[in-house]
């Protein structure tokens, strides 16, 4: 069977087992890859699970939510895709795909009722940040490390205010902002990053 043939089948059991789906949450995510010579195979898999998924779900959703008149889709992106992540071209390029595809869905159907909220965090204490690479290391020394109950109580407020941003960690804003300001600048702040965490 398909994947889109799944998700719909998914979201149909859901819906006869418990009623219509009111929030629908794209939490699943992979941090693969590093570079250009990234195995294609790891950046399908980064833009399946990060990106495809999303649409999968929306597709089966969408058609339910505009015959109502409401649903609520969160998308779980990163602060990568507000900004980037050094280390993981995947993860940077796959999380920015999320995050548009987020925009898309909020232009195109929130004067239908379909909300939309993007979830963008930067470190959050799971498996996927005990790794030891380049990319971990700068998460880390960008931020603090939140736990996962912190970035829950953060989205549950989200949802409740209806914004579309959803950023736990505050200071994602006040980069996202000097990134827009002075795009150039932002980059070569990013280099020194890289340059200093690679140094150890």
């Amino acid at each position: 069977m398909a994947i889109q043939a799944q998700v719909a089948a998914l979201v149909a059991r859901a819906e006869e087992a418990f009623g219509p789906v009111d929030l629908f949450c794209a939490n699943a995510g992979v941090a693969v890859g590093t570079d250009l010579d990234t195995p294609a195979a790891d950046w399908d898999l980064a833009f399946a699970v990060n990106v495809r998924a999303h649409i999968h779900a929306a597709r089966a959703l969408l058609p339910g939510w505009l015959e109502r008149g409401e649903g609520y889709f969160l998308a779980t992106a990163s602060a990568a895709g507000l900004l980037t992540q050094i280390g993981s071209a995947p993860y940077a390029v796959s999380k920015h795909a999320a995050v548009a595809f987020a925009e898309w869905l909020s232009v195109t159907y929130g004067d239908r009722g379909v909300r939309v909220s993007c979830l963008c965090p930067m470190g959050v204490r799971t498996p996927m940040t005990e790794g030891d690479d380049l990319a971990t290391d700068v998460v880390a020394a960008a931020g603090d490390m939140l736990e996962p109950d912190e970035v829950a109580d953060a989205v549950v407020e989200g949802l409740r205010a209806e914004r579309f941003l959803i950023l736990p960690h505050r200071e994602v804003l006040t980069f996202f902002r000097r990134k827009a300001d002075d795009y150039d600048r932002w980059l070569a702040g990013m280099r020194r990053l890289q340059s200093r965490v690679q140094q150890g």
